[in-house]
């Protein structure tokens, strides 16, 4: 099998394609191509064919054929990848694909991890591990990263934004967590809203101090949680706006839902929001799978149950801790996260050494979910204000 030529400087793609009516699908299809290594011409072929899950699952397992047949390692690993992502979590076929995809990877790779430019650990955490990767400073070293991704996130797909670090200056550290890639998927941890404990692990194994910490989509939440409760950690980056999570899956619905359904969680209406969460399934799959893949990640036996599980996911009652300098970098065309609810972390996050928020949009390619049109911007904008604060 070929290898990846490592002597090449990193570089991200950058554009935003329509390829899906399906607003989730679209974005997926959109990351295949632009964090995973899917080829846009081959993708957009087959987009419009996509309608379930099981036609995604299908579609990318075809795609990944296909590409193997033709000797196309990185796009075999892409399709590979994303194909599991929409199997649900009860198939044992997923962690046969995650596996695939995992040890392609770590073939193609290889280089990076042989010669040693990058370093696989094993943290010790709660009878099992957090996988990290250590990858150090090229030139005048400016600082220690650590970088983790959110709520359906895969570690590899941060390598290259962690090369990227490093080219520019940074040691850095990107690590999974309960509830994310394999240590879900093979140890079955499950996810914990106190975000600081298995940062904490990181941070005593490396003996890291002064860190800048990063956290992609759900990690909007899950860093600056972390820097509230440990002082290592002198800024913070999310990499989406993410208050709350409860206020982010509910606030594209109208007010008068929202005004409801809170409601019915204050009395503890259990079973008639069960009702309404499955008649949601029933007509819309994205929220089929956030709530199935939400009920096996977060541990619990009802949507009802997952949607109390993720109410602990809120910046309220801690923002006050957070005193570093942070950065909030949100999306114009955000379908997960509406950009309004930047106010409500503006005003708890009021203790902040420095509080900064950097808006991307559609005009950049960089209006989706994290950006995901143009990851260049996003990390030369991290970059740039970490050389701000520690000027």
């Amino acid at each position: 099998m070929e290898k990846y030529d490592i002597s090449q400087k990193i570089e991200f793609k950058t554009g935003t394609y329509e390829l899906n009516s399906d607003a989730n699908f679209n974005f997926q299809l959109n990351r295949v191509i632009m964090w995973d290594g899917g080829d846009a011409d081959e993708v957009a072929a087959v987009s419009q064919n996509i309608r379930t899950s099981a036609d995604w699952v299908s579609t990318m397992e075809q795609l990944a054929e296909i590409a193997h047949t033709e000797g196309r390692t990185a796009n075999e690993i892409a399709y590979l990848r994303m194909s599991e992502f929409f199997i649900y979590d009860t198939d044992p076929k997923k962690k046969q694909r995650y596996q695939e995809a995992c040890d392609l990877f770590y073939d193609y790779y290889s280089d990076y991890f042989d010669k040693g430019i990058v370093q696989r650990h094993k943290v010790p955490y709660c009878g099992g591990y957090l996988p990290v990767m250590v990858t150090k400073a090229k030139g005048k070293y400016k600082g220690s990263v650590l970088l983790h991704g959110g709520n359906d996130s895969y570690y590899e797909e941060l390598f290259f934004p962690m090369l990227y670090l490093a080219e520019n200056g940074f040691d850095v550290y990107l690590y999974e967590g309960p509830g994310q890639g394999g240590v879900l998927r093979l140890q079955n941890m499950k996810f914990t809203h106190k975000w600081e404990r298995p940062t904490k692990s990181i941070l005593n194994y490396f003996k890291l101090r002064d860190v800048t910490i990063i956290g992609a989509s759900l990690g909007g939440f899950l860093a600056p949680r972390a820097a509230a409760f440990d002082k290592r950690i002198k800024r913070v980056v999310g990499w989406s706006i993410f208050p709350d999570f409860f206020d982010v899956i509910i606030c594209d619905h109208p007010k008068p839902m929202r005004d409801m359904i809170d409601f019915m969680f204050r009395k503890g209406f259990d079973a008639p929001l069960n009702k309404l969460y499955t008649k949601m399934m029933e007509k819309e799959e994205i929220i089929k799978w956030n709530l199935l893949h939400g009920m096996y990640a977060y541990d619990t036996e009802t949507p009802c149950d997952y949607v109390k599980k993720i109410r602990k996911f809120t910046l309220k009652g801690i923002a006050d801790k957070i005193d570093q300098d942070v950065l909030i970098i949100g999306a114009n065309k955000d379908h997960f996260i509406m950009p309004y609810l930047f106010h409500e972390e503006y005003d708890m996050l009021q203790n902040a050494r420095s509080l900064t928020l950097r808006l991307l949009t559609d005009k950049q390619n960089a209006g989706a979910h994290c950006n995901v049109g143009n990851s260049k911007l996003v990390f030369d904008s991290i970059i740039k204000w970490i050389e701000c604060c520690i000027e």
